[in-house]
């Protein structure tokens, strides 16, 4: 199904006005984490509200700008749960802490109480724009929906100096409506506007031109304006970025990229794409790098959802080597298959021995971890075996090895391979 908004915004707003070439700006941009929130909306990624907290810790030890710490309207729980992470985590030079809600005085009233412990209070609210939402969810008009997002926004600037105001399915928006949204939000007290791809159907070039359309109609002297991008096509993260070198200066990620269906924007993969980028994207965030893999763990430990081997940043593999050829060039040099160091992530560089490994690395980890230093005739004997066995294995252990060792040392059987 082609969306009719789609068409609008394709035909209006990619090359009108020009999307910003990226490295024009030395900004620093905010990071707003949605983990307890989106992250957690997740089917099987609730967490109890001690889980919460202790994500919110770690959250805070990793320097996000801002920790949205749930949806207070969901449960009298959640309320419990956003207010102890508010009163805990939320210091005067800690992270600001945010709650969602609807665009209803209701919602906006319990987040308020919910985020009052917080020495820095946001109130983030949201209604739906895009006219297949306004159909068949909200059964609203375009002015309807404006008068809503009036009443909103300037309840919750009565009650937070703070807001945050996002219109849901921004990307299938007619952007002409989108920005006359917006509008109405800033004027009436908005400092934050999000533009969400809600349900992750655009591709990067037409998420920058949004981007670039609201920018150039609301400006960016007085509002932050936000990525928020969900990964349903796999363009979630390069979104973001495409978002970034847009001009927008906030993004909203999740921890391991978790989120409703596919998940959000991860946070780990755009801060480090910033981080190693940042000659090409010339901003930065004030993120610790080194507490990135420690997070996932945590975030993992808290909702029960491992990760794949070969998630970028954070999987068990992302800076892991089996291949003979990879791993003889990273013993030499790191940089030759490596673009960032395991450290500056928190993670540490493993060689992985199999089929697939070289004479290199097997001698450097039988010396090195072993401590067995062997003539050359023996060394090559030792891998022979090796990789005899290693072809009927997934990885060899470390006690594969020395037994190895140890039988051609010895020249006994090999036993228990």
């Amino acid at each position: 199904m082609w969306f009719p908004e789609l068409t609008l915004l394709m035909s209006h707003s990619i090359s009108d006005p020009a999307v910003p070439q990226p490295g024009t700006n030395r900004d620093v941009v905010r990071v707003f984490d949605t983990t307890l929130r989106d992250g957690e909306q997740a089917p099987g990624c609730s967490m109890t509200p001690t889980e919460k907290l202790r994500v919110a810790r770690q959250l805070a030890l990793l320097g996000v700008d801002i920790i949205e710490a749930g949806f207070p309207a969901a449960s009298p729980g959640e309320v419990d749960a956003v207010r102890a992470i508010a009163a805990d985590v939320g210091a005067v030079d800690g992270p600001i802490i945010c709650g969602l809600a609807r665009a209803t005085p209701h919602d906006i009233d319990i987040c308020a109480h919910a985020i009052a412990p917080a020495a820095r209070r946001r109130i983030h609210t949201f209604i739906a724009t895009s006219d297949v939402h306004l159909e068949h969810k909200l059964h609203m008009t375009r002015t309807q929906v404006l008068d809503a997002t009036r009443r909103a926004v300037t309840h919750a600037s009565t009650l937070a100096d703070d807001v945050e105001f996002s219109a849901e399915d921004a990307s299938r928006s007619d952007p002409r409506f989108l920005c006359d949204v917006f509008t109405v939000a800033i004027a009436c007290g908005a400092t934050t506007i999000n533009v969400p791809d809600t349900v992750g159907y655009v591709n990067p070039p037409e998420y920058a031109a949004l981007i670039a359309r609201v920018l150039a109609t609301v400006g960016s002297n007085t509002v932050t304006v936000s990525t928020h991008c969900h990964d349903d096509l796999g363009m979630a993260v390069a979104n973001t970025l495409a978002g970034i070198a847009a001009g927008a200066r906030q993004i909203e990620c999740t921890i391991n990229g978790l989120g409703e269906r596919a998940g959000n924007a991860s946070l780990e993969e755009v801060v480090m794409a910033l981080h190693t980028r940042q000659s090409y994207y010339e901003v930065s965030t004030r993120i610790q790098t080194q507490e990135l893999t420690r997070t996932s763990h945590i975030v993992t430990e808290a909702t029960g959802v491992h990760m794949p081997c070969n998630k970028a940043i954070v999987g068990t593999n992302a800076f892991a080597h089996e291949a003979g050829i990879h791993q003889d060039g990273v013993l030499k040099h790191r940089a030759t298959y490596e673009i960032m160091s395991a450290e500056l992530v928190g993670a540490i560089g493993n060689l992985i021995l199999g089929k697939h490994s070289g004479r290199n690395a097997f001698h450097q980890h039988i010396r090195d971890h072993l401590g067995y230093s062997l003539d050359e005739e023996t060394l090559q004997r030792a891998f022979a075996r090796f990789k005899q066995i290693a072809d009927e294995r997934k990885i060899m252990t470390t006690l594969d090895i020395e037994k190895i060792v140890r039988e051609v040392q010895t020249s006994l059987p090999y036993a228990n391979a």
